[in-house]
């Protein structure tokens, strides 16, 4: 198979387009949500919930948080697994994984120590989930171990396993705290269960489709892998080193970018190694790090200008007094009068869709 030769803006366009960042914007959320493959769930809301920003970079002002809510609540054409969203086309890439659930002989000793805890969990559930885990009586015989938050939490511990495991799924939200119900009555009947080699196969294949270009093998990150196996082709890309591969159906596709602001969870930033590959752009999630400590801010959104990465936005949403606060537009490189233009219309779009108003700086 011969090795595709891209430059670095082709594959900036790639992994641009194949996140539906470029124009023209898609029209539905679950036509987001399938070819970006996952939205993450995270609680923080300096701005907004990060999957909402990440619908709202994509979908503008026609998108609002109802319509996830409904998706994954009502509608069912949507389902939360391990804090990301998908879509319930690909249930049954994930079930074969479910049936061989935990991986660590640790883990499949204490559920067998509690095979009567977790039988209490699926009847009361049965009976009368959806549930809170505050709702659900502690009835395990070994506790949970751990020298972290997780110990001794046994009941939230026996449902991670068990939504695991495919026995239990979330069935909603009531604000941040998950609702719990058996699987049978979120998930659909008669899913059929993609065998586990080939699951494996069809994530990777789904999961370059979603980013474009990535490598064979990447830093390993929390959640959804960033590499994708020998999925597409191979591709080289001048002034990086090392191999790549790339969704054929992607090159070589017309590119018109546009102006977008960026969860920091976004799947185009969350490999920073990849990041710096493709962009030459350096970014830093600083929520954790000490005031004095950080250079862009709390919850830095990144800016995306046309095939560029161009700064960082420093925001908060002050909802108590109606306000979005921009405490600095960091620029990368010093913006044209054009790029500011389009920035600031951005923030406007972005105050405007969180029902606040905005100053900017002049």
């Amino acid at each position: 198979m011969d090795v595709h030769r891209l430059d670095r803006a082709q594959a900036r366009r790639i992994a641009i387009r194949a996140q539906l960042l470029a124009a023209p914007r898609p029209s539905d959320l679950l036509t987001v949500v399938r070819q970006l493959t996952l939205v993450q769930l995270d609680p923080t809301a300096a701005v907004a919930p990060s999957a909402d920003l990440v619908c709202w970079s994509r979908l503008g002002s026609s998108y609002q948080p109802t319509q996830l809510r409904d998706a994954l609540e009502r509608d069912r054409t949507l389902f939360e697994h391990q804090a990301m969203v998908r879509p319930m086309d690909d249930l049954g890439l994930f079930l074969a994984a479910m049936a061989a659930a935990p991986g660590h002989e640790r883990h499949r000793e204490w559920l067998r120590a509690n095979d009567s805890f977790r039988r209490d969990v699926l009847d009361l559930l049965g009976r009368s989930g959806p549930l809170l885990s505050r709702d659900i009586p502690d009835t395990s015989v070994v506790p949970w171990p751990s020298s972290g938050w997780t110990n001794n939490r046994n009941v939230t511990q026996m449902l991670e396993f068990l939504v695991l495991r495919g026995e239990v799924a979330i069935a909603g939200r009531q604000g941040r705290q998950r609702l719990w119900d058996v699987a049978e009555r979120v998930y659909p009947a008669g899913v059929p269960v993609v065998e586990l080699e080939q699951a494996r196969r069809l994530r990777n294949e789904r999961r370059l489709r979603a980013l474009g270009i990535a490598r064979e093998k990447a830093v390993v990150v929390p959640g959804e892998p960033a590499e994708v196996g020998d999925a597409g082709e191979p591709a080289v890309i001048e002034g990086v080193a090392g191999q790549w591969r790339v969704d054929p159906a992607a090159l070589g596709q017309p590119f018109t970018g546009r102006t977008a602001l960026l969860s920091p969870f976004d799947r185009l930033v969350h490999d920073r190694v990849r990041l710096a590959d493709l962009f030459a752009y350096d970014y830093v999630l600083e929520m954790y790090k000490p005031r004095a400590s950080r250079r862009w801010g709390y919850f830095a959104l990144p800016i995306l200008h046309g095939d560029r990465l161009v700064g960082k936005l420093d925001a908060t949403a002050d909802r108590r007094r109606g306000i979005l606060t921009v405490h600095a537009i960091h620029e990368d490189v010093p913006f044209t009068p054009d790029v500011t233009t389009a920035v600031h219309d951005e923030v406007r779009d972005l105050a405007s869709w969180l029902s606040l108003t905005v100053d900017l700086p002049r």
